[in-house]
């Protein structure tokens, strides 16, 4: 991402200013550089938080789905893909649905949309080598976000897991200097192999359904990587699979009289680990993230004793064997060996390490983990661990992220530490001692009074409010001490809050007897100073 002054003077007078990230979920983060990027709504900045920019472009809008979010984002160079989706509203399930992708290539000037990974209803078989198998055509959005994204600088390609649309990709095509029209879909192994070769024949059904049909778990993608040495990695619900550069193959196809008719290019053989309940498979079944950990000198040949191969990173959950564990696990050694850490019952989402040039102290050997309890720190290659849940900003008092919140996503810059949460966007210059919260909050009593920014001494938010969605609403109100109390629509009292911080405090929705509250709408009162501000919130699962 080249620094804002090199954009083109028109394109940033188009460059929306906005205070900070627009959403407060932020659950995905990518830097290059000193810039840092941050969805759910597509934000950046490139001076450490200090001014951020909305991009607002019609591409990130798609008339597919008005309200895609990003769903997932790699940034390579000047190179930026989002994967776009959104909760379909005309099912009453509000599935998770594909909704296509935006792309740059000169760092975020300009954006090119594509449609999402899609099959044609006459997709009804795949090719893959020798054999030609049964297919299942994923056809509708639903079901199908594009969970992870993976640009590959080396061949341009795109790879990208898109759960019932499996794993796909988007080929480069050198000679005609474009993408390839559709995404392919990529054979992995069935639940019942741990390896497939293009070279040998088979007829299993390559049906990547949702509904966990035998032999189906392999074909839902959640993660997806290639690393340094064009390692392909597919994280599953089955497991971790792997394709080296030497397992791809071309097959030359001969008549009868050895003169060749046919070619295909690019056949991948595949090999899968997953959870046997030994120490030579994984924790969990279900990985849901895949990270690449930069270690050596780039200037050596990778796997010399001054250019290790990089460390590979995945975030397993328990998918459905009673046994499995939640876990992070690490492969130094490009997928022969599993080093399990933190096993235990934390879900973890993401990874990010210490970058060269590093001012904010973090060493080579530093990790970073994003999970449900919170940060998770390894300062010795994840070996021991430290983690952070209290996040108070160091020069606002009585400003916070909710312990409950969850943590989703993590980011370095050169001169900070980027943590994304349920709650906001976290900025640590000192390795994660001490924060700044970037929050979007609406004040009480504002200067110029608008329906967006009402005259108000306290409000609550999100109201209405699921428990179950948004794990917390937040009682705002602009006193410096104060005790809380919520009532049900009876005036019954339901809940006391009496350690009320400094201008805001959060409720889970739980009764004093730690009983989850029904629907319905219930009354906050907050005393403070010797004078009561009162609202109401509507608990809406």
């Amino acid at each position: 991402m080249p620094a804002l002054a090199q954009f083109d003077a028109e394109r940033v007078q188009e460059l929306l200013p906005v205070g900070g990230p627009q959403r407060n979920i932020v659950d995905n983060l990518d830097a290059e550089g000193d810039t840092l990027w941050a969805g759910q709504q597509l934000t950046f900045t490139a001076d450490g938080g200090d001014s951020w920019f909305l991009v607002d472009d019609p591409v990130l809008t798609p008339p597919i789905a008005p309200s895609a979010i990003v769903y997932s984002l790699d940034i390579e160079g000047p190179n930026i893909w989002i994967g776009l989706g959104f909760q379909d509203p005309a099912i009453a399930s509000r599935p998770q649905s594909a909704a296509g992708f935006a792309h740059s290539e000169d760092g975020g000037q300009t954006w090119t949309y594509e449609f999402p990974q899609l099959d044609q209803p006459e997709d009804t078989l795949q090719v893959y080598g020798v054999s030609i198998l049964p297919a299942l055509p994923v056809i509708v959005p639903q079901q199908s976000p594009p969970f992870d994204i993976d640009f590959d600088p080396v061949t341009r390609d795109v790879w990208v897991a898109g759960f019932a649309s499996g794993i796909r990709r988007l080929e480069w095509l050198p000679d005609s200097g474009r993408y390839a029209q559709d995404f392919e879909r990529i054979v992995l192994p069935p639940d019942t192999l741990d390896s497939i070769t293009p070279i040998q024949p088979y007829f299993f059904p390559f049906a990547p359904e949702v509904n966990e049909i035998e032999e189906a778990l392999n074909f839902l993608g959640f993660s997806v990587l290639v690393d340094e040495t064009g390692t392909v990695w597919a994280g599953t619900v089955a497991g971790v699979n792997r394709s080296r550069p030497e397992d791809v193959f071309d097959l030359v196809f001969l008549d009868s009289t050895n003169t060749p008719v046919d070619t295909l290019f690019d056949q991948r053989a595949w090999h899968r680990t997953s959870f046997d309940g030994t120490s030579r498979g994984l924790p969990g079944d279900w990985v849901i993230a895949l990270e690449e950990q930069p270690v050596g000198d780039s200037a050596f040949e990778v796997g010399t004793v001054e250019n290790p191969r990089n460390p590979v990173w995945l975030a397993v959950w328990r998918a459905s064997e009673p046994e499995e564990r939640f876990a992070l696990v690490v492969t130094r050694d490009g997928g022969e060996t599993f080093e399990p850490v933190l096993v235990g019952g934390r879900r973890f989402y993401d990874f990010a390490f210490c970058p060269d040039g590093a001012t904010f102290g973090c060493s080579p050997g530093t990790i970073y983990a994003a999970g449900d309890d919170g940060l998770f720190i390894s300062e010795n290659e994840g070996q021991t661990w430290r983690s952070v849940r209290d996040f108070q900003d160091r020069d606002v008092p009585g400003r916070f992220v909710s312990r409950d919140a969850r943590v989703f996503a993590v980011a370095t810059t050169p001169t900070a530490l980027w943590v994304g949460t349920g709650d906001g966007l976290l900025k640590s210059e000192d390795g994660g001692m001490t924060w700044t919260v970037f929050r979007v909050d609406v004040p009480t009593n504002p200067a110029t009074s608008t329906d967006r920014t009402p005259d108000v001494e306290a409000y609550a938010y999100p109201n209405p409010f699921s428990p179950s969605a948004d794990t917390f609403v937040r009682i705002r109100y602009d006193r410096p001490t104060a005790r809380i109390r919520i009532f049900d629509f009876g005036m019954n009292l339901v809940r006391t809050i009496n350690d009320a911080t400094p201008n805001e405090q959060v409720w889970d929705g739980f009764d004093d007897n730690g009983n989850r509250v029904a629907n319905g709408v219930y009354f906050y009162e907050v005393e403070a100073s010797g004078e009561s501000l009162r609202g109401k919130i509507l608990v809406l699962e």
